[in-house]
């Protein structure tokens, strides 16, 4: 690729930052970055040509986990961790509203429930059971009770008799949130460059050297990978891709809920957008299969989401698909999320483990912070 004297001068030299991927963990880090230091070059390289992992993908859930998720967390963390875990997401989300506004990412508090089907009996009743146990556990972060019981007043059918209730969760516009992040970046004179898929990083002591498409090299003082769950190719951890599947309704005439809804441990997920359904999960159906960073659909899936909308979430209304979609998670055997410096030059922040609306703001940061 021959590049033009204006086009190297303009975007591709004398980077100061140059950062990979351009999702909310990416856009984030540019923006902190840009307020420590404001002279400063930063370019974002976007592999596809709207951000292409899970930030634009994603179900728009402002949330922090489920009661089912939270206990299944203390089988592999101590309570400390947890905690710690739960507050991440909180303080997370909250700078991402200080950050865009409630406005602009169309933010609405419904809350947050959790159903449980008919084969799930013991599941539920203990989580039922360990309500009082997880409010006192979440108490220094929310200073009141989180988790209640309600009734089912949605239609739902084929469930356990109530559902578990979390008052503070809420859900978001994914498109408004991406479209004001970007728009963000360009008013503090952040350059992004879209189809710059980074294919090779080799860090030289003295910068780093970046292949874009496989064609040419750019240089760059420091290099910053936000990709996620296409992090597998540039490092050696703990973080592997994980693609969730969804689909979204036509509109549905008196759909009667509003909020954010977890089904199966939270293997399965939906919500309202106005009067249609969006759903999404399954990858439990097939772990190793969804363990990929192809942006495909599997009837398998597919087939398990509208059988659950039919037989579960919808069972009283006619429905038609509009959408479907994927997108790629990054996850570990570890909640933590991976953020440090891997050389002198090079640093990730990757492995939000589906967390991604509510961290996604705060990793940005964190990984501003530790670059020097």
């Amino acid at each position: 690729m021959n590049l033009s004297f204006w086009e190297y001068k303009t975007w591709l030299s004398d980077i100061d930052f140059a950062i990979i991927g351009s999702g909310i963990v990416g856009l984030n880090c540019a923006l902190s970055l840009r307020k420590k230091y404001p002279k400063s070059k930063v370019v974002v390289f976007e592999r596809g040509i709207l951000p292409s992992g899970a930030s634009t993908k994603n179900a728009g859930f402002a949330c922090y986990g489920s009661i089912s998720e939270i206990l299944d967390d203390l089988n592999n963390h101590s309570e400390g961790e947890v905690i710690q875990l739960v507050k991440y997401r909180v303080e997370g989300l909250q700078l991402l509203r200080n950050t865009l506004g409630d406005k602009q990412l169309d933010y609405k508090e419904y809350g947050g429930y959790e159903l449980f089907t008919n084969e799930d009996f013991e599941l539920y009743e203990s989580c039922k059971s360990k309500i009082n146990y997880i409010n006192k556990l979440l108490f220094s972060i929310f200073k009141a009770d989180v988790f209640s019981e309600k009734e089912n007043k949605f239609g739902f059918k084929n469930i356990q008799e109530k559902l578990l209730f979390s008052k503070f969760e809420g859900q978001i516009d994914t498109g408004k949130m991406m479209h004001g992040l970007l728009k963000k970046a360009s008013e503090e004179n952040i350059l992004i460059l879209n189809a710059s898929e980074i294919t090779e990083i080799s860090d030289n002591e003295n910068g780093v050297t970046l292949q874009i498409n496989s064609s040419f090299d750019v240089l760059t003082k420091k290099a910053i990978i936000a990709t996620n769950g296409f992090a597998k190719q540039f490092l050696d951890e703990d973080v592997l891709p994980a693609r969730a599947q969804v689909l979204v309704t036509k509109p549905i005439e008196n759909l009667k809920f509003k909020g954010t809804f977890h089904l199966d441990k939270g293997y399965y997920y939906f919500r309202n957008i106005g009067n249609r359904v969006l759903f999404g999960g399954g990858r439990n159906l097939d772990f190793k299969t969804e363990e990929t960073t192809e942006m495909e659909l599997t009837e398998l899936v597919q087939n398990q989401l509208e059988h659950l909308l039919k037989t579960v979430i919808l069972p009283n209304n006619k429905f038609e698909i509009d959408k479907r979609w994927s997108g790629i998670m990054g996850i570990g055997k570890q909640k933590k999320p991976i953020v440090k410096a891997l050389s002198n030059n090079v640093f990730c922040g990757v492995r939000l483990g589906g967390m991604g609306v509510a961290i996604g703001s705060s990793i940005g940061k964190q990984l501003s912070d530790i670059v020097y």
